[in-house]
């Protein structure tokens, strides 16, 4: 098993890149199913996930090529399967994300139950509901999902909860469906905003992405788009704590600012100077954080993907913080092993307590999920001695080249294979 070796206590400075957005990608990668023939993505994290999906969509009969570092050609043929595999599908909680695109494409889907991070409860009864509405039959059988349609017929649906996964996965059945579909109580992350600019580049009529209401129009065909993937807001989230808890200074590069607002309202009110400026940000830590209270909310509140990560900047912050995540259930996974390497967390229930103490410590630790993962490298950054990192298999599901992009900004990390 891989694991990073970071000594920390060592400031850092200079600029990194930030990647394509893994939440947008696998979307918009599933997405291209509804395309006849060869579609470009550009800005493509080379992530596990990511290659992982790219595997599955070989498997169902997709030419893939990758054209550079992060420019990948995707070409789908007339025909293509509609049963995705369980092997694979297992380790991806994405994959579900194909039901939506096959269902749209061929009337018909089968794909296993999706794996992923392990953050509790994460029911597909929002995806199905959605799929039954515009017309198909949806029955689990055999860790399977399988749905099929004569075919779609647009339909008023409305979300109990505005799911990500379940907004894009109507948005594509819908895209050819028969009609006018209206989906309300819809999730408004700018990955779904990301998923509705492809569509339409595709000659889809999606409206209101962003907004509480989305309206597709669906088309009889949609044509092979050139597409450009939104910069990862959450990789952008964790170079901004990491530069708070070692009071660095960093420029990152290919960033939506506008995307990282609730990150930033908190950042600053922990004491951290953060300056948009343009596609960059300018960063720079404080001498002392300050403790801040933080409620994870659907978008546009502070993003439950960020909650690891600032749960570890607030655990050197002079005061005392309460964190409440409000999206998954197993989202803590983080606090004992930050405990492991001092910090003071208290968790009960959905809330933590974190006490801010002076400094951390190296420890070994394990990375329980991708989120946690990235929580443990941002605190070995700041902690004094060699920190240990084990699990790294969930780290790369969501970072391109972490350790690299570290080590160019002057921190002494290595990787153990």
């Amino acid at each position: 098993m891989s694991k990073l070796l970071i000594q920390g206590g060592k400031t850092l400075s200079g600029t990194v890149r930030i990647s394509g957005a893994k939440n947008s990608a696998v979307a918009i990668i599933a997405a291209c199913i509804l395309f006849r023939g060869e579609t470009i993505l550009e800005n493509v994290p080379k992530i596990s996930d990511v290659q992982i999906l790219l595997h599955i969509m070989e498997q169902l009969g997709a030419k893939i090529h990758w054209l550079n570092e992060e420019s990948v050609s995707i070409e789908v043929p007339d025909q293509i399967e509609y049963s995705a595999r369980y092997e694979e599908v297992r380790s991806l909680r994405a994959s579900n994300l194909l039901l939506g695109s096959l269902l749209g494409r061929c009337g018909k889907a089968e794909v296993a139950l999706p794996g992923g991070c392990d953050l509790g409860p994460r029911p597909m009864d929002l995806h199905i509901k959605g799929f039954s509405k515009l017309g198909a039959t949806v029955e689990t059988k055999n860790d399977y999902i399988q749905a099929k349609a004569d075919h779609l017929t647009g339909a008023f649906i409305y979300l109990d909860f505005p799911s990500v996964g379940a907004t894009e996965n109507i948005m594509m059945a819908a895209a050819m469906a028969e009609g006018l579909t209206t989906i309300e109580n819809v999730a408004k992350e700018p990955e779904i905003v990301d998923l509705a600019n492809l569509l339409n580049s595709a000659g889809a009529k999606v409206r209101g992405a962003g907004t509480d209401i989305i309206k597709i129009e669906g088309v009889p065909e949609l044509r092979t788009p050139h597409h450009t993937i939104i910069p990862d807001r959450i990789e952008a989230g964790t170079f901004l704590a990491a530069a708070a808890m070692t009071g660095s200074n960093l420029k990152l590069e290919n960033v939506i600012s506008a995307h990282l607002n609730p990150v930033i309202a908190k950042m600053r009110e922990s004491g951290v100077i953060v300056r948009p400026n343009g596609s960059d940000i300018y960063v720079k830590g404080p001498n002392e954080l300050k403790a801040v209270n933080v409620k994870t909310l659907a978008h546009p509140g502070f993003p439950t993907d960020m909650q690891p990560q600032i749960m570890s900047m607030l655990t050197i912050a002079n005061g005392t913080s309460t964190i409440v995540e409000n999206l998954f259930e197993e989202r803590m996974k983080a606090a004992p092993e930050l405990c492991k390497m001092g910090a003071d967390i208290t968790i009960n229930g959905n809330i933590a307590t974190v006490h801010g103490v002076k400094k951390l410590h190296g420890a070994s630790v394990m990375a329980k999920d991708l989120r946690a993962g990235a929580a443990l490298v941002i605190a070995a950054l700041a902690a004094e001695g060699e920190t240990e990192i084990n699990g790294l298999t969930v780290i790369d599901r969501g970072y391109y080249q972490m350790e690299e992009k570290l080590a160019q900004l002057g921190a002494t990390v290595r990787r153990v294979d």
